[in-house]
């Protein structure tokens, strides 16, 4: 068993400037916690692989595909491979999320 303290971990370097703590990394799965501060956003990218987001603080906004919904705790979006998408926070508080990705990418997302 392993058991991951998600507040605890390291924050990993990105390519979007935030808070992003890799929580797990297999190969049928890549699992990591993105803190948005207010202001912040992910820069629109695509991946490789399918993705999913699940609202664990907060408010934001996930854009794919040029389509923007306003998402808040215990809500699940799914974002399809290589279609554009992003994360936002326009509010005054944290957005917290976690980001899966299945399976665990094999080439770099691009960013546009």
């Amino acid at each position: 068993m392993k058991i991951v303290n998600a507040l605890a971990a390291a924050e990993s370097p990105n390519p979007h400037g935030v808070s992003a703590r890799e929580l797990l990394s297999t190969e049928h799965a890549q699992v990591v916690m993105v803190t948005l501060q207010p202001g912040e956003a992910l820069k629109l990218h695509i991946t490789p692989v399918d993705v999913f987001f699940y609202a664990l603080e907060g408010e934001g906004i996930v854009e794919i595909g040029g389509e923007r919904q306003t998402v808040s705790r215990d809500i699940l979006v799914e974002s399809p491979i290589r279609i554009p998408h992003r994360l936002i926070n326009e509010s005054e508080n944290v957005f917290r999320c976690l980001v899966v990705k299945t399976p665990r990418p094999t080439e770099s997302t691009r960013l546009l």
